[in-house]
């Protein structure tokens, strides 16, 4: 039970907070140097926090909890880190400047205890879900390490809800039995661009039951709740109930005398309203009026610490957006700040003196009793949670001896072979996708490894004895969550079982299949995981306009564009298996490094950093190599990104180079193209992420005095005589390996895709698009029309 003494402590505690916070701030914008491009830091979104968040973090949360914060009330966050040793006072100068405290709140950014980062709104939100998701699958395993389960806990502000993945979230979090998961919203009303529609509560309530959520309204204070038991409080609470979003904002802004003109107005003419009114000064009727329940700390530590259960729980806390401040209330104040004046008023109430504003308890009339309560704060009690597990080996390359099948189908009986094995990484892979397992070939693997979930099911269709490929059966013992059709609920999964190893101290391998086009469906959760650093594999499959009879809208055109650009995820596109399999073998080592960020000078590659590997696979089945290609140097090729199929020669007047599953063109277009010509060299590319990733990173060396730095792509280029000319061929955008040809200043042609295909068959497709071995022919006669090319008119 907490005692009187200890909630004047915590109130205390929040002032503290919610000074730093808006001090972060303002020096951030009126007393640091000034930037061209003004600073910003959300005062008033800080404010409506204060509470919620002094309440948890000083009470109620225990070490074993994950938090992700709103991300405008990152400044009270790193307050709250700033009174626990975590986080500096120089970091808090430099908020939002380099190398400062975070905008929002980041993992792979900040120097403080960030469990989730923030900042796309939504998505921190709904990954405590899916964290809570994959705390139950390592809990269900027998390797599981015993430990108390936590809640993930979101904090979230009102505007969030607008945002679709939640939604889809929540789907999810009912299909899989979700348990200790709290979302605390702050119900403050207003958003960027002004008030929430009214009776935006009742949806909540009535969304958040469909799923099973358990929601608890907190919305009125000690103070208000006391007014409510005395003569005439019925009808204040009844005032309160029925009043505009918007209006009480702007009375909350006008204060206490024009809350009593409104009331005395409205409500004031009977006798024991008046008399309540009246025992109260207009400084007093502002605070009973601005008393609501997310201010509360009383009130939020009793609704918070009455929760006895594990289902999932929303608690709807009502706020005012700068509660405390000079903006409290105002629809203009989600971006403003305060003038140096109103800092100066503010500090004044704060009690704050001069020259201490840094200070950690400043303000504060009995420090050894906030210090106390820090001291004792469970959630602190033992240290930052940032936690490693052991590396897994990933075991003997797997090869396949299949002389014709696709990537797709390969990744399918690589996964499967796993399956078959016991070893450590068996064990810890965990397979995910929406809706499309069977079809992104994962179905062998499911039918050894099973499905999870927390309670047992029977396949229906193998008790009936009905004859069926899939054995789908769900128990704790499975390894494969199948999620329904939305790929950000796919992504976001992929990034809380990626964190696994630093949430959890367990070591999950997450693959992910998803159809290649709509990775882009689930591009800002993808980000959002990479940028937390999580680590996973994802097969975007099948790909491209080779999936020719499903036409344009299952046909991706982008996608390696994405692979290339998306920081944290390193992306490959093999066309022959045992480059499939040499890639995944190194993948799940690659997930697992957490090394210095200094580049290998060969490559000039930060490998031993590790991150995310996305494969872009195809379903087009393609003749193999007559010979398991498994000498060093071709495995060290395939890792770098590229390797000579047919090396140049010192005459070489023309390099193919290709990309994925057109291999069986390019190489078919050299054998035509060498009848005429000399010296012809195909260049297979298995990842133009890490190739030009290489050479950007070797010029960024050149340029910082290392002049003899030279990556594998300069070197690979290096060895053709500067006359040749690159024709680049590959299944999406040209610009993918379009920018070959300036590496050493050859004359370069791409060929790929720039518009939707249409259905038909492959052939049908790559002579439309200009991809066959006859469009590769026909663009070296244009390059070198001296002397006819006779193959260009043979029959593919």
């Amino acid at each position: 039970m907490t005692t009187h003494a200890e909630i004047k402590t915590l109130e205390e505690l929040e002032r503290t907070i919610r000074w730093l916070a808006c001090w972060t701030i303002h020096n951030a914008n009126h007393l640091r140097e000034k930037d061209v491009v003004k600073v910003g830091g959300h005062q008033a979104s800080c404010a409506s926090m204060t509470a919620i968040m002094a309440a948890l973090y000083f009470k109620v949360l225990r070490p074993e909890d994950r938090v992700a914060v709103k991300p405008h009330a990152s400044p009270v966050f790193h307050a709250i880190q700033y009174l626990a040793g975590n986080q500096t006072r120089e970091a808090l100068e430099a908020f939002r400047g380099y190398g400062g405290a975070q905008s929002y709140p980041s993992r792979t950014k900040d120097r403080d205890d960030v469990d989730f980062s923030t900042g796309s709104v939504g998505l921190g939100v709904a990954i405590t879900a899916f964290a809570s998701m994959i705390q139950d699958y390592i809990t269900a395993k027998s390797w599981g390490t015993e430990q108390q389960l936590g809640r993930m806990i979101a904090l979230v502000g009102d505007a969030e809800l607008d945002e679709g993945n939640v939604y889809e979230c929540l789907q999810e979090g009912w299909k899989h039995d979700l348990r200790n998961c709290w979302w605390i919203i702050d119900y403050n009303r207003q958003s960027l661009d002004g008030v929430v529609q009214e009776g935006l509560w009742e949806r909540i309530e009535a969304i958040f039951g469909a799923f099973g959520w358990d929601v608890v309204k907190i919305k009125y204070g000690a103070l208000q709740r006391a007014a409510f038991e005395e003569p005439g409080g019925e009808a204040l609470r009844t005032w309160i109930d029925a009043c505009p979003n918007q209006l009480y904002s702007a009375l909350c802004y006008q204060g206490g005398a024009a809350w009593r003109a409104r009331l005395q107005d409205e409500i004031g003419d009977q006798g024991d309203v008046s008399a309540l009114l009246e025992r109260r000064s207009d400084e007093e009727l502002g605070a009973l009026m601005a008393n609501l329940g997310g201010h509360c700390v009383g009130t939020l530590l009793e609704t918070f610490q009455s929760i006895d259960h594990d289902r999932p729980t929303c608690f709807l806390a009502y706020t005012i957006k700068g509660w405390g401040t000079p903006l409290a209330g105002h629809k203009d104040n989600h971006a403003g700040l305060m003038t140096v004046s109103q800092m100066r008023e503010f500090q004044a109430d704060m009690g704050v003196a001069e020259g201490v504003e840094w200070e950690p308890y400043a303000g504060i009339a009995d420090k050894a009793a906030a210090e106390g309560m820090m001291a004792s704060a469970p959630f602190f009690s033992q240290g930052t949670r940032r936690y490693k597990a052991p590396v897994l080996e990933a075991g003997d390359t797997i090869w396949l001896e299949d002389r014709e099948l696709s990537t797709q189908a390969g990744f399918g009986k690589i996964l499967d072979q796993i399956a078959k094995s016991d070893s450590q990484l068996s064990d810890r892979l965990l397979t995910m996708s929406p809706d499309v397992t069977v079809s992104t070939n994962l179905g062998p693997w499911v039918n050894r490894r099973g499905l999870f979930a927390r309670e047992a099911s029977a396949d229906t269709f193998r008790v009936e004895k009905i004859p069926s490929t899939q054995k789908w059966s769900f128990g704790p013992d499975g390894q494969h969550i199948e999620l329904g059709i939305a790929e950000m609920n796919l992504f976001l999964l992929l990034g809380a079982a990626g964190l696994s190893h630093s949430l959890f101290k367990e070591r999950l391998i997450p693959v992910g299949t998803v159809y290649d086009p709509f990775v882009a469906r689930g591009l800002d959760a993808l980000n959002y995981a990479c940028y937390q650093d999580a680590r996973f594999i994802i097969a975007g499959t099948p790909s491209g306009v080779t999936l020719a009879p499903e036409g344009g809208a299952h046909q991706s055109i982008g996608s390696q564009l994405i692979g290339i650009s998306q920081d944290g995820l390193t992306s490959f596109e093999p066309a022959f298996l045992d480059e499939l399999s040499v890639i995944l073998n190194w993948s799940f080592d690659y997930l697992q490094r957490d090394g210095d960020s200094d580049p290998d000078e060969r490559t000039w590659l930060r490998d031993e950093t590790g991150g995310s590997v996305y494969l872009r696979l195809t379903t087009r089945p393609i003749e193999q190599p007559r010979s398991r290609r498994d000498d060093p140097a071709f495995q060290q090729g395939v890792i770098d990104g590229a390797y000579w199929w047919r090396p140049p020669g010192p005459n070489t007047e023309l390099v193919i180079a290709y990309q994925g599953c057109l291999a069986p063109e390019a190489i078919e277009a050299a054998g035509r193209i060498a009848n005429d010509r000399r010296d012809i060299a195909v260049l297979a590319l298995t990842s133009a992420d890490r190739l030009g990733a290489g050479w950007f990173a070797a010029q960024r060396a050149r340029r910082r005095g290392n002049s003899n730095a030279s990556c594998h792509v300069e070197r690979l280029l290096g060895a053709v005589p500067k006359h040749a000319t690159i024709i680049s061929v590959t299944d999406g955008h040209p610009a993918t390996l379009g920018w070959l040809g300036a590496v050493q200043g050859h004359r370069q042609v791409p060929l790929g895709v720039e518009h939707f295909g249409q259905t038909g068959t492959v052939d049908d497709l790559y002579r439309h698009f200009g991809l066959d071995a006859d469009a590769i022919v026909s663009a070296a006669q244009n390059l070198m029309p001296g002397r006819p090319i006779r193959g260009l008119s043979s029959v593919v």
